[in-house]
């Protein structure tokens, strides 16, 4: 079975629950959350999730904005894997 996957940034101040807020919005939408890296950088938040998609309640747009949602304090980008792959070929 092939999988739609989603990339996921997340950038801000760092705070007590952001990624408990995010693995919400993703299980909110039943987006599967397959790989997630994070740091704090001089007290700045950064994370990346790599989303399985494939059994999403909701489509890009939404997902996006479920996110947002969750974390409005945060810069939220989420884009289509195709997309994210087009964008950075070299």
């Amino acid at each position: 079975m092939n999988q739609t996957k989603a990339v996921v940034s997340i950038i801000g101040k760092d705070h007590t629950g952001i990624m408990a807020a995010a693995s919400q919005a993703a299980a909110t939408a039943n987006a599967n959350i397959l790989e997630v890296t994070q740091s704090i950088l001089d007290g700045y938040f950064v994370m990346i999730m790599i989303l399985d998609i494939t059994e999403s309640t909701q489509n890009i747009d939404e997902l996006r904005a479920t996110m947002r949602e969750a974390l409005p304090d945060m810069q939220v980008h989420l884009m289509h894997e195709d997309i994210f792959n087009s964008m950075h070929r070299i």
